[in-house]
């Protein structure tokens, strides 16, 4: 997965800025035209989230339904096993994994390396020395210096999967979180010398960005700025894997917890969960810092695509846990035995963690890539203002202004806004299923009762001599993730 999406992306992009220059070659034949051609680019990124929004919420709720239809009626009323056959829900569940977690993810993470990119190279546009104006036959050359990050982090990430597959052979249940997390290590350590040798190749010996510190910014300046977000997304990512793995500390007191009620158990989750944004924050703030003083907004989207430059492990060690899920599935499906299932069961618990870490670089790198598309869009404010000097309107950002701080008031409440839109359906499935009397089951949950409509109507079902009806699952899943989907997508595109 990692190694299809990834250069997927990255020649899908290069192939559309060649198609750019090669249209509008009168436009790319000057160069304070770049910046025009370069606007156009990032249509790339707006189109990449809007897939991601319904690909990542859709799919959310299409596995959330599918696993609550499944344990609810199969494991807590019938005692059937873990992806039992005899649950009409068990292949709509194992459908959930892929499209939730796979599909959902790979369209995210995609998203923000789109938008970054996007950002970065609006940005570079508006520098002079980025175009390269003195020599015609290399005119722009240095535009493509986000694009070789990328590139460079492939072939590096590419490297790094022998670690895996040909030295750090698994043969305990303990090594498995182990090995995928050196993967995000030791590609962050082969990153950090080839992004300083990319710097070299890809930028100006001296060039002048709007915003940095210096009067005078290097190579070493675009270096810094990617390395703050490499290491940023370590950080976050083992992080994360302390927060939710059951080899530390926070996890087991979670489990302790459960000795004394349900009600301790869900308020020490919500404390630590509350306390785990602060690292996060800690990281993308300082490396938002750091990026910001050497290169302006230029070195925050660096730093963005400094984060998803290992994007290749990122996306391998994310799918890996619900793929062991599905093999889980398959195993009991087929009845290949008690012991295939053991070792799946191991390989899962490890995905569960790493998934996790792959949520980490999602949230981390999607912080960025807002400020770096904020910082494209003030960059270009302000070229625009130097051009025309009446277009004072555009920097006019006081936060005392009475209509940008309402519109601050309405960005924060957007996020719970959305929230609600898709738990609405599991709060009101969960009246319903305290008061089964109603006939009219709610949204999502809907499966619940299909499956437990099959499993007591016809007892063949559980003694194994009929099939339950898989698809009808499957559909009502399906329906129901594209029929919530309505109200959070207008929400977000028409806001």
């Amino acid at each position: 997965m990692g190694f299809s999406l990834v250069p997927i992306a990255l020649m899908v992009l290069a192939l559309i800025i060649a198609i750019y220059r090669a249209i509008y070659s009168d436009l790319a034949g000057h160069p304070s035209n770049f910046s025009h051609i370069m606007e156009s680019v990032a249509g790339y990124g707006l189109g990449g989230s809007s897939v991601a929004l319904f690909s990542r919420v859709g799919g959310g709720i299409f596995t959330k339904a599918a696993d609550v239809g499944a344990d609810l009626v199969g494991k807590i009323e019938h005692d059937l096993p873990e992806d039992s056959p005899k649950n009409p829900a068990t292949v709509a569940d194992n459908v959930g994994d892929n499209v939730g977690d796979i599909a959902g993810m790979g369209a995210d993470l995609f998203g923000s390396f789109a938008e970054s990119t996007c950002a970065a190279l609006t940005v570079a546009a508006t520098c002079p020395e980025f175009l390269n104006a003195s020599d015609p036959d290399n005119l722009g050359s240095y535009l493509y210096y986000p694009l070789l990050i990328s590139a460079f982090g492939i072939a590096s990430s590419f490297i790094t999967t022998f670690f895996a597959t040909s030295i750090m052979h698994v043969k305990k249940n303990d090594q498995i979180e182990k090995t995928l997390k050196y993967q995000l290590i030791i590609s962050t350590i082969i990153l950090t010398p080839v992004l300083y040798g990319v710097a070299l190749l890809g930028l100006p010996e001296v060039f002048h960005m709007d915003g940095s510190f210096f009067d005078e910014n290097y190579p070493i300046h675009g270096w810094a700025c990617t390395i703050s977000g490499l290491w940023g997304g370590l950080i976050i990512g083992w992080f994360t894997e302390i927060m939710t793995s059951h080899s530390y500390k926070p996890v087991r007191e979670i489990a302790n917890a459960c000795h004394t009620s349900t009600a301790t158990n869900i308020i020490y989750g919500l404390a630590l969960g509350y306390m785990s944004t602060v690292v996060p924050v800690l990281c993308i703030g300082v490396s938002a810092y750091m990026s910001h003083k050497f290169l302006g907004m230029f070195g925050i989207a660096l730093a963005a695509l400094g984060m998803l430059s290992n994007l290749c492990i990122g996306l391998a060690i994310d799918a890996y846990g619900p793929i062991s899920d599905n093999a889980g599935g398959i195993a009991e499906m087929a009845k290949l035995g008690e012991h295939i299932r053991h070792r799946t069961d191991a390989l899962d618990a490890a995905g569960n963690t790493t998934a996790a870490i792959g949520k980490g670089f999602a949230i981390g790198s999607a912080a960025l890539v807002s400020l770096s598309l904020y910082g494209a869009f003030v960059t270009r404010a302000h070229r625009l203002h130097k051009l025309h000097p009446d277009y004072n309107n555009l920097l006019d950002s006081d936060i005392m202004d009475p209509l940008i701080f309402t519109g601050l008031l309405f960005g924060a409440m957007l996020p719970y806004v959305f929230s609600a839109f898709t738990m609405r359906s599991v709060g009101l499935a969960a009246m319903q299923m305290v008061n089964l009397k109603k006939n009219e089951f709610l949204k999502i949950f809907l499966k619940v009762e299909e499956v437990r409509r099959q499993l007591h109507s016809n007892p063949k079902i559980k003694t194994g001599e009929e099939d339950p009806d898989y698809k009808a699952c499957v559909r009502i899943s399906t329906q129901a993730s594209l029929k919530e989907m309505i109200a959070p997508g207008v929400l977000v595109i028409f806001h």
